[in-house]
């Protein structure tokens, strides 16, 4: 075998095995009990199947008119593809604190920043179909901001800045508009921004 091929061969299973290992790296979520204590991590898309309890987070961004971002989320997406919700949404990363997370998605999807702080949690279980449950408990982190959105398209198919009275009505009226989560945590949200007022 010629130098040159010798050469060629090598970078190329090089760049095959490469490809084969973040492939395989399937973003992972952190299992937890209902205290929130950590009892292992599973494939996202395995806890979703089996319906495993996981740890998440939902940020909620207001701006000075107290005006909620919503985003629509994009049509893509594996799970409530095109569906209305919260500012943005996902899962902590192993080490990595709820705020922590929440800039870092805050950033990735909608391009924007913001000081945040964690208002309270919730635990849901919902079917969304394709045989995949959700079932997490979740962080609810809350910030104000009046940036526009850059979004990632990946991600988000667009977005809206909602009053949180219309938007009630709204959830009420048309409530399949909605992603699951948001429509179980809404009310817990706005009597928690009342209250706050």
């Amino acid at each position: 075998m010629g130098f040159k091929r010798f050469i060629f061969i090598h970078n190329l299973v090089f760049v095959l095995q490469f490809d084969a290992i973040f492939t395989n790296m399937e973003e992972k979520v952190i299992l937890v009990d209902i205290d929130d204590n950590v009892i292992g991590e599973m494939g996202k898309m395995e806890a979703h199947e089996l319906g495993k309890l996981h740890r998440a987070f939902s940020v909620f961004i207001l701006n000075v008119k107290g005006e909620l971002l919503l985003q629509q989320r994009a049509f893509s997406k594996y799970h409530s593809p095109g569906l209305w919700t919260n500012t943005c949404c996902s899962h902590q990363r192993r080490d990595e604190d709820s705020l922590s997370a929440a800039h870092r998605r805050l950033n990735e999807e909608m391009g924007i920043s913001s000081d945040l702080t964690e208002a309270f949690t919730f635990l849901y279980k919902a079917d969304m179909g394709n045989g995949l449950t959700e079932h997490e408990l979740d962080h609810v982190i809350v910030g104000v901001c009046d940036q526009e959105p850059l979004v990632n398209d990946e991600e988000v198919a667009d977005w809206a800045w909602v009053n949180l009275d219309d938007l009630k009505r709204d959830l009420a009226d048309s409530p399949e508009k909605y992603t699951a989560w948001f429509k179980i945590v809404f009310d817990q949200f706005y009597e928690h921004i009342q209250a706050s007022a």
